[in-house]
Formats: C-alpha cells, sequence, structure tokens
C-alpha cells in the first residue's frame, strides 16, 4: 500500500500457516484476498468493500488438513492489524452500529472499540454445516480471533435467516459498516480521545 493513511501490516507464521495483512482504514475498498477457502475469501472481500478498507491478505495453510487453521490464523492477524492501524485513537467516533439484511437475513452489528476484548454473538441454530469448504461453526471463531487480537468489544445478533450463505454474508458486511463508522475521525473531536479515563 502506497497511500498515506492509518495503516496496518501483520506477517505471522507457524507450522500450520503463513499470513500477510495489510490494511488502510482510510481506503477506498480495494481488495487483494488469497486464503484458499473460497467463501471465506468472499467473506473478507466484503470486509474490505463495504468497510471502505484497503485490505490485502494472503494465507498459504495447511487445508490438506482442513481450513480451521487457515480462517483463525488470518483472523488473528486480521485483528491485530486492525489495532495497529487505530493507533492512538484519538479523534475516533469510537462506536459503530450497522444492520444488514440479505434477502431472508438480518444482522444486527455494535462495535466498541475499546480497548477491552468481549464478544457476543448469535445466529440460528441447525445452521447447514458447510458452504463450500467454509465450516459455518467458524463464523464465531473468526469473530472471538478477531475480537481478541484488535481488543474490541463487539456484538453481533442475526435474529432470523435460513440460508447459510446469507445469514453469514450479511454478518461480515454489517461488521464492516459498523467497523468504518467507529475507526472513522469525528470532526467535532479532532484530537480528543473518546473516553473519559484518558485511555483506550
Amino acid at each position: 500500500m502506497t497511500r498515506e493513511g492509518r495503516l496496518g501490516r501483520i506477517e505471522r507464521t507457524t507450522k500450520e500457516t503463513s499470513v500477510l495483512v495489510e490494511i488502510d482504514l482510510d481506503g477506498t475498498g480495494r481488495t487483494e484476498i488469497s486464503t484458499g477457502v473460497g467463501f471465506y475469501d468472499h467473506m473478507l472481500d466484503q470486509l474490505g468493500r463495504h468497510g471502505l478498507f484497503d485490505l490485502t491478505v494472503k494465507t498459504e495453510g495447511d487445508l490438506h488438513i482442513d481450513s480451521h487453521h487457515t480462517i483463525e490464523d488470518t483472523a488473528l492477524a486480521l485483528g491485530a492489524a486492525f489495532k495497529q492501524a487505530l493507533g492512538d485513537k484519538v479523534g475516533i467516533y469510537r462506536f459503530g452500529n450497522c444492520t444488514v439484511p440479505l434477502d431472508e437475513s438480518l444482522a444486527q452489528v455494535t462495535v466498541d472499540l475499546s480497548g477491552r476484548p468481549y464478544l457476543v454473538h448469535t445466529e440460528p441454530e441447525n445452521m447447514a454445516p458447510m458452504i463450500g469448504a467454509y465450516d459455518t461453526t467458524m463464523t464465531r471463531h473468526i469473530l472471538e480471533s478477531f475480537v481478541a487480537q484488535a481488543q474490541i468489544a463487539l456484538h453481533v445478533h442475526v435474529p432470523y435467516g435460513r440460508n447459510a450463505h446469507h445469514i453469514v454474508e450479511c454478518q461480515f458486511k454489517a461488521l464492516a459498516r459498523a467497523l468504518r463508522y467507529a475507526s472513522e475521525r469525528d470532526p467535532r473531536a479532532a484530537g480528543i480521545l473518546p473516553s473519559t479515563k484518558g485511555a483506550l
């Protein structure tokens, strides 16, 4: 990424995966995503495009075992890169929320860039177990991993939905928008940290 902005860059290598994540919070939604898990690529593309984040993700993982390590380690690196890009958080809105429908499904996402990791996540039971090579039980784990590294409070609620693809995708779209709104700079709060404690 060559343009100036709030940038995060994380490289994470283990015996299971090699991950590179770059993010520019002040981007235009340009994405370059490659994890080897097609539906996950699609979700990360949604995150970048609807968040207006320039996002590069390149992951090579042990897909001969399954997609778990690849998905998890990418989410951990993404959370760390997001935290890095936020910097000192001075002048941001801090809070963001968005409700997104996708046909019969609805996702409600609220975020606080609080410096304290916490996740509340609900989605319909009895979803189809797989979307291509994507295990649908991984959505919560993605969010857990992202929250742990980004150090944010995140509430994601899907009150209803039938199609697994729609249920997961509306979560990522709503997450993207909520993160965008929370991380944007508030013109009325330039130079102000949005916390009475003096730290986030």
